[in-house]
């Protein structure tokens, strides 16, 4: 053990409270998991109410322009909290960032048992945002310095992925017990509740992985943080995230009528399956990413991308529901390529203390690539059908990931060192 800055104590190079913090009763590699779990089910919960909007348009009279905004104010909120918010887990500690982040997610699924009309669903919506953006760079930071040595990966595709592997897991959850149990637009959101507040329990249990320190106040201002040397690097990883995140935003606010409206179903499970798709591969490129310099996998993660948007738009013309998720699932699979080794060259950059400030800028530039086209898109369903917006759609993606492929630098010393 040795003392860093701050009066950190620093095991094996990672930061832990000092011995008059608090502990907690659980090990480092139980921890850990639990951590990695919360992560993911506090981004579950954000899938639970896509599959309900068609149930939404039909009995209380939603519409696809409010489906629009309730998706914008989703990721406006996780954008908002990310720029606020991302780098008070330095200050205040890494569990109680966690624990607000689980706790939002908790209270959401409360206002949504019952949900009525557009304003719960709003607040429950930005409740949502809320915690997902806390989440990302808190309870993120803390499963970064709390997770295994090796694989060497791991802590990437954890932090890159929780989003697109929790989701999809709330979607299809609740479609399924849409379709198939009681009480559809009560029970998935009780569920989700009560397994959020075993999360938070588990993580109040679990150490410390930051000391406190001052500058509270301060952290909130708003600040983006890149690791030195490492601009062109972050901004091939934004352009690609911009191109991912902006086709997800388009699954989660269109999904379930695209699927109505353009593939011939209004099964909820098979809505939740098709906006799933575009996600839950993701966890897949992770290991091919560990494999490869993060330029190799930026480069080949956004091309096959490429690929796959044209599939999207060649089924969703055809109308043929099996080529069109197995295009979006290709989608996943070259997000978790291009954005696991992006990250992991990155966090080899950056230092203890940077680590949420720079997983703050990552996930802001995300939800801001998913929430700018999502206001566009809210305004252009009055003049353009559903198929012509996923045209609009796929050309931004194919753009940004023309621009992630050409501005990712040809030799990083952040590739080589990771």
């Amino acid at each position: 053990m040795r003392t860093g800055a701050n009066g950190e104590d620093m095991i094996n190079g990672r930061t832990h409270a000092s011995d008059s913090w608090w502990h907690g009763s659980l090990s480092g590699p139980v921890a850990f998991v639990c951590a990695a779990c919360s992560l993911v089910f506090v981004f579950a919960a954000a899938g639970t109410p896509i599959p309900l909007y068609n149930t939404y348009r039909a009995e209380d009279g939603i519409t696809n322009a409010d489906l629009a905004i309730i998706s914008v104010a989703y990721f406006v909120s996780a954008a908002t909290s990310l720029l606020v918010l991302g780098r008070l887990s330095n200050h205040v500690g890494r569990r109680p960032m966690a624990l607000a982040a689980v706790a939002s997610a908790a209270l959401s699924s409360l206002v949504l048992i019952g949900t009525h009309g557009v304003l719960p669903l709003l607040v429950a919506r930005v409740l949502q945002g809320l915690a997902c953006g806390i989440a990302s760079s808190g309870l993120g930071s803390y499963v970064i310095e709390s997770a295994p040595e090796r694989p060497r990966w791991l802590p990437a595709a954890i932090t890159g992925s929780a989003p697109m592997l929790g989701i999809p897991i709330g979607a299809l959850t609740c479609g399924a017990l849409v379709e198939y149990g009681p009480a559809p637009r009560v029970l998935i959101h009780a569920l989700m509740a009560t397994v959020l507040v075993v999360c938070a329990v588990l993580m109040f249990m679990s150490p410390e992985t930051r000391i406190p320190r001052r500058g509270a106040v301060a952290s909130l201002r708003p600040r983006l943080q890149v690791p030195a040397g490492c601009g062109r690097l972050v901004f091939a990883t934004g352009a690609a995230f911009v191109a991912t995140w902006s086709l997800g935003g388009f699954y989660q606010a269109f999904a379930p009528p695209l699927a109505a409206e353009h593939l011939g179903t209004a099964n909820a499970l098979a809505a939740a399956t098709i906006f799933a798709s575009v996600m839950v591969l993701n966890p897949v490129g992770a290991p091919i990413a560990g494999r490869l310099a993060a330029t190799t996998s930026l480069r080949g993660g956004m091309a096959l991308f490429m690929v796959a948007l044209l599939g999207i738009v060649l089924s969703l013309h055809a109308g043929a529901i099996v080529p069109f998720i197995a295009a979006s699932l290709i989608v996943g699979l070259a997000q978790g390529w291009a954005s696991t080794g992006a990250i992991r060259a990155l966090l080899a950059r950056a230092q203890a203390g940077g680590r949420a400030g720079l997983l703050s800028t990552l996930y802001l530039i995300g939800y801001s690539g998913a929430a700018i086209p999502g206001m566009i898109a809210r305004e252009l369903t009055g003049t353009m059908n559903l198929f012509e917006i996923a045209v609009a759609y796929a050309a931004l993606g194919f753009f940004a990931s023309v621009v992630a492929i050409v501005a990712v630098p040809a030799t990083s010393r952040a590739a080589r060192n990771s």
